[in-house]
């Protein structure tokens, strides 16, 4: 009996990997950021004990440590530099180790650096720079591992304590992202890179929505149906 199956052997330039995010940055790319073939815009910072998919696993599970990845574009996490109509990328002569790796019909190079000597923000900011402290008070004020415990939690019984809590860490990492931006003058662009995603939208992920009134921010989580 035939089937239409086909074997691949190699890149057809389909995008599909593309698509499904950007690469995690190594050791071994720090120089594409020092000479400027990727920018600091450019880039997203995964948390540690913030819920990503692991490629190993193919579960969503709470990061160990932290990833510097290369940012998606406004609307998914396509990598940023995918040239969507033509499926290229813009910088595939300097593109990062994961993607100089990465065979699609054979995994198993990539896989084996997953997770391996992973390039995190310290790396590559300045030991002079005061950001560097921000994202200290940042990771102690926010903790992800303290949210994640707190979101856990939440029931039609506790909601409200439950988002009142969260509500107060999303109003530290307001406050803390635009502290940064105000007084010490990072770049808006950032922001992404330096503090990760708003923790308010990390939170819509849970069903968890932010509105805005007289009094302030407020949380409203909305559970699926049953």
């Amino acid at each position: 009996m035939k089937t239409n199956t086909e074997i691949i052997t190699h890149c057809k330039q389909c995008g599909t990997c593309c698509r499904k995010g950007g690469p995690s940055l190594h050791i071994e790319d720090k120089e594409l950021l020092q000479v400027g073939h990727i920018g600091f815009q450019n880039l997203v910072t995964l948390r540690q004990g913030e819920l990503a998919h692991n490629p190993l696993t193919n579960k969503i599970e709470p990061l160990t440590k932290e990833l510097v990845k290369i940012a998606g574009n406004s609307r998914d996490w396509t990598c940023v530099f995918l040239d969507g109509p033509k499926n290229t990328c813009k910088i595939y002569t300097r593109r990062p180790l994961e993607c100089r790796l990465l065979k699609c019909w054979d995994p198993a190079e990539v896989a084996g650096i997953i997770g391996k000597n992973t390039l995190v923000r310290f790396d590559v900011i300045n030991t002079d720079d005061r950001v560097r402290q921000l994202i200290e008070i940042h990771e102690r004020e926010c903790s992800y591992h303290t949210v994640g415990r707190v979101v856990a939690g939440l029931s039609q019984q506790n909601q409200q304590s439950v988002l009142s809590e969260l509500t107060e860490y999303v109003r530290k990492d307001i406050t803390i992202r635009l502290h940064a931006i105000k007084e010490v003058g990072l770049a808006e662009e950032y922001e992404f890179f330096i503090f990760g995603r708003p923790l308010f939208v990390y939170l819509m992920g849970f069903d968890i929505s932010i509105t805005e009134n007289a009094s302030g921010i407020e949380l409203v989580w909305t559970p699926p149906a049953q």
